[in-house]
């Protein structure tokens, strides 16, 4: 799967764990941060946005501090449902209910080992459309 991932500097170290972790099965296309000096989330934000709004990549991993500002910015894009995600089961949740297309997680806040569990339960699940489509579809102004 071709995935797009980003963060800020309170996420930099998980993202890096997330794309060795990822890497052998996936194709990651990394829109930064580099490193751990300060930066503003909304500049990883929209272009991992970008990429998955315009079907370049399948699914977005999105990571900041609380995971609130990084989600906020991601979800001002038209086509994006970023879910900010603190459990595995919040996840596929968001991917079998709400199609989300970007998980976000909360860097600060949980564990790496937690943060991996969340992200392949969000890649391996499935939107289940039917009744959640017609609520989907409302989404969208």
């Amino acid at each position: 799967m071709k995935l797009a991932i980003g963060s800020d500097h309170a996420g930099f170290s998980l993202k890096e764990r997330i794309k060795e972790h990822l890497g052998e099965d996936h194709e990651l296309i990394d829109f930064g941060c580099f490193s751990e000096d300060s930066v503003d989330y909304p500049d990883f934000a929209h272009p991992v946005a970008k990429a998955v709004e315009s079907n370049e990549v399948e699914l977005g991993i999105l990571m900041c501090g609380s995971g609130n500002g990084i989600n906020m910015s991601a979800n001002k894009h038209q086509g994006i449902r970023s879910a900010l995600c603190w459990t595995p089961e919040i996840a596929k949740l968001a991917r079998q209910h709400n199609n989300a297309n970007i998980v976000t997680l909360p860097a600060r806040f949980i564990s790496e080992e937690l943060a991996l569990e969340i992200v392949h339960t969000f890649l391996n699940h499935e939107f289940e459309g039917g009744r959640h489509e017609r609520r989907v579809n409302k989404i969208s102004c």
